[in-house]
C-alpha cells in the first residue's frame, strides 16, 4: 500500500504504473523462478542460464520485484526468497503460484485495459475481445480453463478453512457446494463436521479434478454432474454459493437462488459466500474484485441490501451475515 507520506501527485503515478508489477509478477510466476531459489541465493545470470531467457531481463524484473518485498538482492547481486516470494514457490504449502496465474492471465488483463469502454457503455469488452462470453471462453479453450480453476483452488484454499470455522456446520445433516469447483471448501466443512454428508456439484469436466476422495470424504461426499442454471440436487439442509453469485448478473442471480430455494429441504438455508462490500471509502478487497468483474463477467460483488433484494425476489430472506477471517462473508437466508 502506498505510504501516506507520498505527494498526491506521486500516488497518482504510482497507481497508473500498477500495471507494471502484475506484469513482473505474471513473469516470474510463469517462468517458476521461486522453485530455482529454494536451495537459496542466485544471481539473475545463473537462474537465466537454468531458465532459458534473457539474463539483463530477467535481473531487471527481478530488480523491480525486489523493491516491493518479492524477492531480495544483496550486495554481491544474488537474489532470494522472501516470506512473500515462497508464496510463488510451486510445492509450498498455501502456495499461491496458480492463483497469481490465473489473476494475470489475459482474460482479466485484456478487458481491464478497455475498461474505459465498460464505463461507457455498461457492458464488458470480453466476449469482443475474446469472441465468446468469459465461461464460454474457458469451456472453450481447455489451456485457460485449467489455468482459471486450478487457480481458483488456489486462492480458495487459502480462506476455505477460516471461513469454513467461522459458520457452525454441526447441526446440519447434507450441504451441497452449488458450483464448488474441485472441493476445497467442502473438505473444510466436512473436517469441521463429521455428521455432514456432502454432494458437490459441478460441471463434468470441473469435477474430474476434484480432492473429494484424495483428502479421505469420499464415502460421505458425492460427486454430481450438472448446470445450476438448470436446476440443483434436491433435499440438503444448506447449499453454498461460494464466489458465484459475483459472477452474474441480478437476474441470473435470482434464478439460481430460485433453483435452491425450491430444492433445499424445511428449515434449509442458502449460504452466500462473497464479499459484502460496506458503506464508505475505506479500502477493502470487494471494491477491487468488483471492478474486475465489471471488467470480464456481468457480475458484480454486492452490499447488503444488494442481497436483501436478490433474496426477495427469489422466495428467500435475508437472516444473517457472518463475518470471516477472509475478504468473503457468508450472507445466510432462509425461506420467506
Amino acid at each position: 500500500m502506498t505510504s501516506p507520506t507520498v505527494h498526491p501527485a506521486q500516488r497518482i503515478v504510482d497507481l497508473g504504473f500498477g500495471f507494471i508489477l502484475s506484469g513482473a509478477l505474471s513473469s516470474v510466476a510463469e517462468l517458476g523462478v521461486a522453485d530455482k531459489l529454494v536451495q537459496g541465493p542466485k544471481s539473475a545470470a545463473s537462474l537465466a542460464e537454468e531458465l532459458g531467457v534473457h539474463a539483463q531481463s530477467l535481473y531487471r524484473v527481478l530488480r523491480l520485484l525486489a523493491s516491493v518485498e518479492v524477492f531480495s538482492e544483496d550486495e554481491a547481486g544474488l537474489f532470494s526468497l522472501t516470506p512473500a516470494a515462497e508464496y510463488l514457490r510451486s510445492d509450498a504449502p498455501g502456495s499461491l503460484l496458480s492463483a497469481v496465474r490465473m489473476l494475470t492471465q489475459r482474460i482479466f488483463w485484456a478487458p481491464t485495459g478497455e475498461l474505459v469502454d465498460t464505463v461507457r457503455t455498461g457492458q464488458t469488452p470480453f466476449d469482443r475481445i475474446f469472441g465468446k462470453p468469459f465461461f464460454d471462453y474457458l469451456n472453450h479453450d481447455a489451456v485457460q480453463g485449467a489455468v482459471f480453476h486450478q487457480g481458483m483452488s488456489s486462492l480458495s484454499d487459502m480462506e476455505n478453512g477460516s471461513i469454513a470455522g467461522s459458520y457452525d456446520f454441526t447441526g446440519l445433516g447434507s450441504v451441497v457446494d452449488v458450483g464448488g469447483g474441485h472441493g476445497g471448501f467442502l473438505i473444510g466443512v466436512l473436517k469441521l463436521a463429521p455428521q455432514v454428508r456432502g454432494v458437490l456439484f459441478d460441471h463434468a469436466q470441473v469435477l474430474v479434478g476434484s480432492r473429494i476422495a484424495q483428502a479421505g470424504f469420499a464415502e460421505r461426499c458425492a460427486l454430481v454432474e450438472g448446470d445450476f442454471f438448470q436446476s440443483v440436487p434436491k433435499g440438503a439442509d444448506a447449499y453454498v454459493l461460494k464466489r458465484i453469485l459475483h459472477d452474474w448478473s441480478d437476474e441470473t442471480c435470482v434464478g439460481i437462488l430460485r433453483h435452491c430455494r425450491e430444492a433445499m429441504a424445511e428449515g434449509g438455508r442458502v449460504l452466500v459466500i462473497d464479499t459484502v462490500i460496506p458503506p464508505g471509502n475505506a479500502p477493502h478487497g470487494g471494491k477491487v474484485l468488483d471492478v474486475m468483474m465489471m471488467a470480464s463477467l456481468p457480475g458484480r460483488e454486492r452490499t447488503e441490501e444488494d442481497f436483501r433484494k436478490l433474496f426477495a425476489q427469489a422466495g428467500l430472506k435475508l437472516s444473517r451475515i457472518v463475518t470471516t477471517p477472509a475478504a468473503l462473508s457468508i450472507t445466510e437466508a432462509m425461506a420467506a
